[in-house]
């Protein structure tokens, strides 16, 4: 199973992001994220057995998460993947550290793979034909968030969905 942990936005504010996606795929082109997809991916874990599944939704419904809030507020892109999304402009040191924290836990249950850099953002676009955000219009959401899923991706002819599988305890 392909598997990551993430924050997923409330119904109000996934509608705020595929108004933001709208824009973004009028400007850009490409591939539109569907709303139902979007969220802030904390960590990776890609192909996890059936084996480590039980223990993992079990480590995820024990793990309680600080509240704390993410303010998005820049477009940006990544060149190589041709990904138009939304993150914050400052850095976010309260995601860093959950981010951190998740992996470190990661590890010691034996999981690989927790990249170099993190770069908090939400992907909107897939194979942009063009990664030309400068004229987007400016915007500012704050989202506060209380709770990780563990997300279960199933990709297909129509792309992507995901289903969560466990959620952590909420503070």
């Amino acid at each position: 199973m392909r598997l990551f942990i993430a924050l997923t936005p409330p119904p109000e504010l996934r509608s705020r992001f595929g108004e933001l996606s709208d824009l973004a795929q009028a400007r850009c082109g490409g591939r539109r994220m569907p709303d139902a997809n979007l969220h802030l991916t904390l960590a990776f874990l890609g192909e996890v057995g059936p084996a480590r599944l039980e223990a993992l939704v079990h480590w995820v419904e024990q793990q309680t998460l600080p509240p704390g809030c993410w303010t998005l507020d820049r477009w940006g892109c990544f060149r190589a993947p041709r990904i138009v999304w939304i993150g914050g402009g400052k850095p976010e040191p309260t995601l860093q550290r959950l981010h951190d924290r998740l992996w470190q836990a990661l590890a010691a249950l034996g999981f690989e793979g927790e990249p170099s850099r993190y770069v908090p953002h939400i992907t909107l676009l897939r194979r942009a034909e063009r990664l030309e955000t400068r004229e987007l219009p400016a915007f500012r959401i704050d989202w506060p968030y209380r709770q990780v899923e563990l997300i279960h991706s199933l990709t297909g002819p129509g792309g992507s969905r995901y289903t969560t599988l466990a959620r952590s305890r909420v503070a």
